[in-house]
């Protein structure tokens, strides 16, 4: 019974720390995170297209030289 009441304090001391610092913490307003938001879409966007890119320059070497062996 020992070691599942220490589990229990432990817990217990966990969540009152994470409570803790969850009451520190700020939270980005409306327009941040909107912002943040819009950064993060336009950024996977261009990196999407970049790769779109290299994907097909690439498929179009491989098949140059495929029918050039």
């Amino acid at each position: 019974m020992g070691k599942i009441q220490d589990a229990g304090k432990s817990i217990r001391t966990f969540v009152d720390d994470v409570l803790g610092e969850m009451r520190k913490t700020t939270w980005p307003g409306r327009h941040e995170l909107i912002g943040s938001t819009m950064v993060v879409i336009v950024s996977l966007i261009m990196i999407a297209l970049f790769v779109g890119i290299c994907d097909k320059v690439v498929a179009i070497v491989l098949r140059v030289l495929i029918r050039a062996g």
